[in-house]
């Protein structure tokens, strides 16, 4: 992991292995709050699959807003979960992330979230449907294609409520292929740090 500090004063990692950076390099925090947590329609009681939970940027930006929520967040490297104990983003209620990461999850009957271990394109097949909302946050296309596909996009597909809302940073043509051809209602989210607008996705 290198360590990566973005525009916004935030910290990120560059992941070796795949030659990529966790987060926008224009701002790790505000990539969160803009372009997943804000478009979401966050309102206490959801129930929330972070699809790639990396430092739990996402999750916090969610909670941040939120007296009541429940989290699921996939993840398959335990490095990047080590990294969280470390960090200090400019998030209120990051602590509780901290102490997700630690001990695999946190609940104190108002806030719950739970990390499963385990290759998300594998571990989203065992949920049935229930989530609010999804941020769905893997490396880009280019890098990690196979988490991008129509078959992942169906998945998600099934677990979600209708009218439940899934962002992501990606606007790629075959991307929104994908998530028209899983069911989803697809349209342009904010656009941050770039000229490209990120995604939604609605299940209608």
């Amino acid at each position: 992991m290198e360590k990566v500090i973005t525009d916004d004063g935030s910290v990120t990692f560059r992941n070796k292995e795949v030659d990529e950076c966790y987060h926008t390099k224009s701002g790790a925090v505000t990539e969160a709050k803009e372009k997943f947590a804000k478009p979401s329609n966050l309102k206490d009681g959801m129930k929330i699959l972070d699809f790639c939970f990396g430092l739990g940027y996402n999750s916090a930006a969610a909670i941040e807003k939120l007296n009541r929520v429940e989290i699921v967040g996939l993840e398959n490297d335990k490095i990047i979960l080590e990294e969280i104990q470390r960090l200090s983003p400019d998030f209120k209620k990051y602590d509780m992330i901290k102490q997700a990461a630690k001990n695999r999850g946190y609940d104190d009957r108002k806030i719950k979230i739970n990390i499963v271990l385990g290759n998300a394109k594998k571990t989203i097949k065992d949920f049935k449907e229930e989530f609010d909302a999804v941020f769905f946050d893997p490396f880009s296309p280019k890098k990690q294609p196979e988490m991008w596909t129509k078959e992942v996009f169906s998945d998600i597909f099934k677990t979600m409520k209708k009218g439940g809302v899934l962002t992501t940073y990606s606007c790629a043509s075959f991307v929104r292929k994908n998530m028209k051809a899983a069911g989803f209602e697809v349209s342009d989210g904010p656009t941050i740090g770039r000229r490209s607008p990120s995604t939604i996705g609605v299940n209608k």
